[in-house]
Parts: C-alpha cells; sequence; structure tokens
C-alpha cells in the first residue's frame, strides 16, 4: 500500500481484485490544485492527498469521486458533472478521482477499502 503519509507527486497502482490501475499522485499543492483542470479524461485514477472536498469548476468531463479515510476505505462515492462543488468530508484524508462510471467498473464502493502502491522515486 505504502506508506500514505509519505506520498510524493508521481505515479502508482491502485491495485483490486483481479485488475490494477494506473494513479497518479497529487501530494503537492500545486499539483493538488491543478487535479485534472485543463485535460480531456484520465486513463486510470488521480489520487489527491490529502484532500476531503473538491470541485468541477472548469473541468471538461464528469469524474467519480471517493473520499477515503486514513486506512483508504471508501467514506462516500459520488460522481461530479462538470461546474459542481463537492461538500467536504470530514473524516477524509484522501479524494480518488476518476472518469465517471470508473469506479462502478472497478467495483469501488463505500466501505470498499482500496491500495494503492507509489511507484519509488527515480534515482539519481
Amino acid at each position: 500500500m505504502g506508506n500514505a503519509r509519505g506520498w510524493r507527486n508521481g505515479t502508482g497502482l491502485l491495485v483490486l481484485p483481479g485488475a490494477s490501475v494506473p494513479v497518479e499522485i497529487a501530494a503537492s499543492y500545486g499539483t493538488r490544485r491543478r487535479g485534472l483542470l485543463g485535460r480531456d479524461g484520465i486513463a486510470g485514477a488521480l489520487l489527491l492527498s490529502p484532500c476531503n472536498s473538491v470541485h468541477t469548476f472548469r473541468m471538461r468531463f464528469a469524474i467519480d469521486v471517493a473520499y477515503l479515510d486514513r486506512e483508504l476505505r471508501v467514506l462516500d462515492l459520488v460522481t461530479m458533472a462538470p461546474g459542481r462543488l463537492g461538500l467536504p468530508r470530514p473524516r477524509a484524508r484522501y479524494v480518488l478521482e476518476a472518469e465517471a462510471g470508473a469506479m462502478a467498473r472497478w467495483g469501488v464502493r463505500p466501505g470498499t477499502r482500496l491500495a494503492i502502491t507509489a511507484d519509488p522515486p527515480p534515482a539519481g
């Protein structure tokens, strides 16, 4: 799963039963703020860390939003159209975003505990 508190900007895998999905990790203020703005879609998912609320202003597509607690358990799951402001979830520590419909295809629902592995930083 990786140390959630030590996540850095980068990539990893969302490990699901029978499949793995690529995940981008946005852990700095700038990458969280940018999020999915300016994109026409995403292959996989985006993890915002730390985060407990999102908006879809200036977004080009609808997204599924999973609010996660410290143990990466899904607290709530909503689909948001562009131009919406999501309510903060007080117990949420992370948000996982994907194209609308992706979470249902992956079998993600409230109560599901996720596993995310972060790719190691490049040597150098």
